[in-house]
Parts: structure tokens; C-alpha cells; sequence
């Protein structure tokens, strides 16, 4: 499954948390658990991080892979994206399909997801089946059934999902531009979910030599959090996983941007749209540093919520939007800040184009006000603690914060730092990045159907 990080919508990454804290964080009258991390390392290269909950009697699995899309070459994208399908297709000592019915029969859930950066699985189990979710994923970390029966299943499926996801939705071109346009860089330049081009010359051999290179345990995280005794998890861990050989580390992956110097434009013609629509992207630092934080709150006050401001001024005072939305990702590199608006009916895209750029004009030249900055830290701290609820969200992002920065420990601190942008930092930010001369747009309209490719179709 891909993960979606656009801005069609307000997305926000996923948070959890256990809310059996040993310390607190407070802000305000809000106190924040903290949560009390077991790093370790196994001989053979492997990450474990344990987080005991007893609030509830189930656990949580986490296996994130330090590798996405941005570890893919020329020729063969999409990978990172097919390799998550095909790990659903049996091991040595697990069937075909017989990973979802194992866990969905004792009361559990799965998934697994990919994006630019990182791959990751999961499960959450009732607290007694702690050695099944541990044995499914160590039989698939030690040895996936590569065949080729099961490669071209999964190839078909990936291609479907593209079709689907991309290929057959509205403004489905657009994302892919949006990202293609803005990166130099090959690692993030391209899609995560791949072209079918290249998803078609993908070999048997390079899923084989993928496996090795990528899903070694010296390559991977493990995070259990739940009710679980430390102790007796970590045994069981070194007995499922202790075994399976490392690998020569990976190659590092250069994710350098040279800075852009003009505006990037492109315009999409979209037989499936059916208003026309405007995405801006600009360049921001990479995640988890001071400006990246502050342009996060910087995309809550421009375009997330009824309150914000662009929802304001463009959708309800100007009515030149039926849709409004600002995303600031935060990547293991160079990060975007995402900008997208859809036209109201009757209204032109050149107007809509204006009224954003006033916008951004405005808070560029005049700042944010105190009374702006201390809402959008409330909003983030809010979801923050809405989010963080469920031991496998809790996994899931401290799977994420430890392939991406070295630091499962955000947990505990990415609210701090949230806090810790100042409103002449946030200023100066907004200042700096919201440039036109390193912006990309991509401005896509509706177009009528090709009547001869909807022949082909049909045939």
C-alpha cells in the first residue's frame, strides 16, 4: 500500500501512543506521556525497540526497512512498492495467504506500507499470541518464497493499483508531476508507486538480489509495544530473529537538491477532472529540524482547518475555491511544502492562482501573528493526542522516527520542539522558503474524454 503524504487533503502522519506514562510533558494544563524505550541491538545488526503498556491486553509488531523508493535506480521504479506486496506471499514456513489468516483468526490486524523513504509491516495482536506476530515475520525476513508464480501475481497487482490509484483518478497525473517537477534528484524525483514501463522489465533476479541487499535484519527496526514483559520479549525476539544472517550494509543513498533558480510550471490536461485545480510545491529543509517544524505550523496556518487562512479568504470571503489544503512533509532529506486549491465553478484558475499568491505575499511580507502560532501549536498538540491512542500507531511512528532520524526518542520530544518555534522563526521561514523562484506549479484543467482511446478500452 502507498503511502499518501499529498495535500488533496489534511494528511498528518500517523501517532500514537500508550497512556501508561513513567513521566509527563507538560504544556500548559495538557500533560503528554512519555514513554519508556528499550533500545537494543541484536548480534546480527537487528534494532529492537520495547515499549511495555499494560493498559490493554494486546501488542503491537513493528518492522520498518530502511529502504523506499529513494533507494530505487533508473529503469527499475517501483520496486520498494512491489517488494511490500510480494512479502505478503509466503515463507519457508508460511503459505501463501496464510500470514492474513493466522493473524486474522486469533483477533488481529495487518498491513504493511510503502513511501519514498521507508518500508514498513505491522501487526496487533491479542498480548498471548505474542510468538505468532514474531514468527511470521521473522519466517519472512529470513526466507520469502521468491518464485515467479508470485512475483507476476504481485506485478499484475501493482499495476492494478497504479491504474486504479493513479492512472484512472482525477488529478492522479498531477501528483505524480508535482514531485517530478520539483526534484533534480533521481531519489525523489520519480514515483514511489513506479511506472508500468519498468515495473514490466523487472526480473525474478532483481527481486532476489532486492530481497538480499534491503530485508536483512542489519537494515530493519523492530518495535513491540504493548503487554508484554521486556525481558521475556526480548528472549523470544533473539530466538526468532537472532539466527538470520546480516548483510553487507546498503549503499547510502545521496539525497542532495542543488538549489533551483525560476519557477517550474507545467499543465496537465485531465479528461477525468472536473474542475480545474492548482498545486504548488516548495522546496523546505528536511524533517525534524527547526525550520522543518516550523514550516509545519506554518501549513496549519495557511490552508489546514475552516480556520485557517487560506480557507478563509479564498473559500469563504473570495469564493474562488471549493477546496483548499496545506501539507509540509517532513522527508529523511529535502522536504516540500504542499499547496493545493480547486476552482469553484465559473471561476478562473488565473484568479484562483492570484488570490494564493496574495496570500502567501501577505504572510511572506507581514508574518503570522502570536494568536496564529499559539492556535497551530494547539491544533498540533490536539492531534497529537488524538493520535496517539493505539499501541500500533505507537509502533508504527516510532518504527518510522528510527529509520528516518536515528531517534525512536521523538516520541517523547517532537512536541518540545513543535513548542520550541518562536514567531520570528516561523517569520523568517516563511520568508525564506515561500519564494516563487523555488516553487513548482502544476496547474491541471478538464478535458474531454480521447473518444479513440475509450474505443480501445472498450475493445
Amino acid at each position: 500500500m502507498i503511502e499518501t503524504r499529498r495535500c488533496l487533503a489534511i494528511l498528518i502522519p500517523v501517532i500514537a501512543i500508550s497512556l501508561s506514562p513513567s513521566a509527563t510533558v507538560v504544556r500548559a494544563d495538557v500533560k503528554v506521556p512519555v514513554l519508556e524505550l528499550k533500545d537494543t541491538r541484536l548480534a546480527n545488526g537487528l534494532r529492537v525497540i520495547l515499549v511495555p503498556d499494560h493498559s490493554a491486553p494486546v501488542y503491537a509488531i513493528n518492522i520498518s526497512y530502511n529502504v523506499g523508493s529513494r533507494n530505487e535506480r533508473p529503469g527499475r521504479t517501483g520496486f520498494a512498492h512491489l517488494f511490500e506486496h510480494m512479502m505478503f506471499e509466503g515463507s519457508q514456513n508460511v503459505g501463501k495467504g496464510e500470514h492474513f489468516i493466522l493473524v486474522l483468526n486469533n483477533g488481529g490486524g495487518m498491513n504493511g506500507t510503502t513511501n519514498e523513504d521507508r518500508t514498513n509491516y505491522f501487526e496487533e495482536l491479542p498480548k498471548n499470541q505474542l510468538d505468532l506476530g514474531l514468527y511470521l515475520e521473522a519466517d519472512r525476513m529470513r526466507a520469502l518464497n521468491i518464485t515467479q508464480a508470485n512475483f507476476e501475481n504481485q506485478r499484475q497487482t501493482v499495476q492494478e493499483e497504479r491504474r486504479q490509484s493513479i492512472d484512472n483518478q482525477p488529478y492522479g497525473r498531477a501528483d505524480l508531476e508535482i514531485d517530478n517537477l520539483s526534484y533534480d534528484n533521481f531519489a525523489y524525483k520519480h514515483s514511489t508507486i513506479g511506472s508500468m514501463a519498468d515495473l514490466d522489465a523487472a526480473t525474478i533476479q532483481d527481486v532476489a538480489d532486492f530481497f538480499r541487499v534491503y530485508y536483512a535484519p542489519n537494515n530493519a527496526v523492530l518495535t513491540l509495544v504493548g503487554d508484554f514483559d521486556p525481558d521475556e520479549a526480548l528472549t523470544k525476539i533473539k530466538k526468532y530473529f537472532g539466527s538470520i544472517p546480516s548483510q553487507t550494509p546498503p549503499p547510502k543513498v545521496d539525497l542532495a537538491e542543488e538549489p533551483h533558480y525560476g519557477e517550474r510550471r507545467e499543465v496537465v490536461s485531465d479528461p477525468l477532472a472536473r474542475l480545474p485545480r492548482i498545486q504548488m510545491a516548495y522546496h523546505i529543509p528536511p524533517g525534524n529540524t527547526p525550520d522543518s517544524y516550523a514550516a509545519q505550523e506554518l501549513a496549519v496556518i495557511l490552508g489546514q482547518g475552516q480556520s485557517s487562512r487560506m480557507y478563509q479568504h479564498l473559500v469563504k470571503d473570495k469564493q474562488l475555491a471549493s477546496q483548499v489544503a496545506v501539507f509540509a512533509d517532513a522527508r529523511i532529506g529535502p522536504s516540500l511544502l504542499y499547496i493545493s486549491a480547486t476552482a469553484r465553478p465559473g471561476v478562473k484558475i488565473e484568479d484562483l492562482e492570484r488570490g494564493i499568491d496574495e496570500e502567501i505575499t501577505t504572510v511572506a511580507k507581514n508574518g503570522v501573528t502570536a494568536e496564529e502560532l499559539a492556535k497551530a501549536k494547539t491544533q498540533v498538540l490536539r492531534r497529537f493526542i488524538e493520535q496517539r491512542r493505539s499501541s500500533l500507531n505507537t509502533a508504527n511512528l516510532i518504527g518510522r522516527y528510527a529509520v528516518y532520524f536515528d531517534d525512536p526518542n521523538l516520541i517523547n520530544t517532537t512536541i518540545d520542539k513543535q513548542d520550541a518555534v518562536t514567531l520570528e522563526q516561523l517569520n523568517a521561514a516563511s520568508k525564506k522558503y515561500l519564494v516563487r523562484d523555488q516553487r513548482t506549479v502544476v496547474t491541471t484543467f478538464p478535458a474531454a474524454p480521447d473518444s479513440s482511446a475509450s474505443s480501445a478500452l472498450a475493445q
